[in-house]
């Protein structure tokens, strides 16, 4: 089966399920052929190396947190705003409020291995056989209990009684305690058509919000829209357009896993987010096990720059109070300080090394490196000018 013929199956079909499973016949039959199969996915269980301490640290940074970005402006109902009169002490509270409810948003949804349909038989009654031309559904409708913890059953006409499938599962619980936002039956947008045409029109935030409502992380849909999206991503070099929201984390960690970090990788050199450039290519060596020394690496990042107080930062510039000094004065200016040229000297170091050894796109990352290794020369130099021009050090 071509590839063309697969992409056309799928655009017949009407509904989300049927085409991830002629999306898994074509996997399957395509896989002995030498032909890509054109989604990736997980080969294994990701949970453990998500959920790994060290790498939710790597994600969240990497991810940033940029207030503006957000909290960025949606339609809503109502757009009244309130006004208070608040001391520097109540402002510095609530900045601190703004900030825990900002990392609440950029939660990330947890990257978990895919589940598939098996029959699981409870018992077999044989004297219930014929008893009724249709099967019932039962449904724990316990008050209290977590969506996951609700169990529904089938008792089939010839007197079997298993678990639900996940179809009728899913659907059962959202029929009785349905959750918001979501649907029970599959919203059109995610049909391949019109998926495609999303993707075209480049709605990444859109499909993934709207995904993560629709599907649980174990359903094959997640993993197939997920990946589908991501990949389009790769394509545009569109990066920007997730980050600082709770899906950039996933998406670096599908690069790293698949060993294809090498456009994120540029465009990360290219905005001059070196930091988050080495924290990418350490969460890289950390899923594939390679030995480097990438968490020395880490470990200097942390002397030299130390988490800054985000809420203390973000009021002072909205308070747009006064430098200190001269010296913070001329920092301000260049953009950068001493502390940001050592840590940067160190990740060029780093990313240097594995564009030497492991990278794919040498030239392009070469290049990126390299103009901005002679950009920040030229800004360090000109911090130490003025600063020796003005007596400060």
């Amino acid at each position: 089966m071509s590839t063309t013929m697969f992409l056309r199956k799928i655009t017949n079909r009407g509904n989300i399920r049927n085409s991830f499973r002629a999306l898994q016949r074509a996997v399957s039959t395509t896989s002995n052929s030498g032909i890509s199969p054109p989604s990736l996915l997980y080969d294994r269980d990701p949970q453990p190396q998500f959920t790994d301490p060290e790498t939710q640290k790597l994600l969240r940074s990497m991810t940033q947190l940029q207030l503006k970005k957000v909290f960025d402006k949606t339609t809503v109902p109502d757009n009244s705003v309130d006004y208070k009169l608040m001391t520097v002490e109540m402002l510095e509270k609530e900045f601190r409020k703004t900030i825990e409810r900002a990392y609440r948003r950029l939660q990330m949804p947890p990257v978990v291995q895919m589940k598939t349909d098996e029959q699981r038989i409870i018992s077999k009654d044989s004297a219930l056989s014929g008893f009724s031309d249709t099967k019932f559904v039962v449904t724990d409708i316990t008050y209290g209990l977590s969506q996951s913890d609700r169990k529904v059953v089938v008792r089939q006409t010839d007197g079997t009684l298993e678990y639900a499938p996940m179809e009728v599962t899913k659907r059962m619980r959202q029929l009785y305690f349905p959750i918001n936002g979501r649907s029970i039956r599959v919203p059109r947008m995610f049909e391949d058509e019109h998926l495609q045409r999303c993707l075209d029109e480049q709605k990444y935030l859109f499909i993934l919000n709207r995904m993560v409502v629709q599907f649980e992380p174990y359903e094959p849909e997640f993993h197939y829209i997920s990946s589908r999206v991501y990949q389009h991503i790769n394509e545009t070099k569109q990066f920007d357009v997730l980050r600082s929201t709770r899906h950039f984390g996933p998406m670096s960690f599908f690069f790293a896993w698949h060993r294809c970090i090498d456009d994120l990788l540029y465009d990360m050199v290219r905005r001059d987010y070196l930091q988050n450039a080495a924290e990418l290519i350490a969460l890289l060596y950390k899923l594939h096990g390679i030995e480097t020394n990438y968490k020395d690496l880490l470990n200097q990042l942390d002397i030299i720059k130390p988490e800054e107080d985000l809420a203390l930062k973000e009021l002072n510039k909205e308070l747009k109070r006064s430098s200190k000094g001269v010296k913070e004065d001329i920092q301000s200016t260049i953009g950068k300080t001493n502390a940001d040229f050592e840590a940067d000297e160190l990740c060029l170091n780093f990313i240097e090394d594995y564009i030497s050894t492991h990278a794919l796109k040498k030239v392009q990352l070469e290049l990126a490196a390299q103009t901005l290794k002679e950009i920040n020369a030229e800004k360090r130099q000109l911090l130490e000018g003025l600063s020796k021009a003005h007596g400060v050090s």
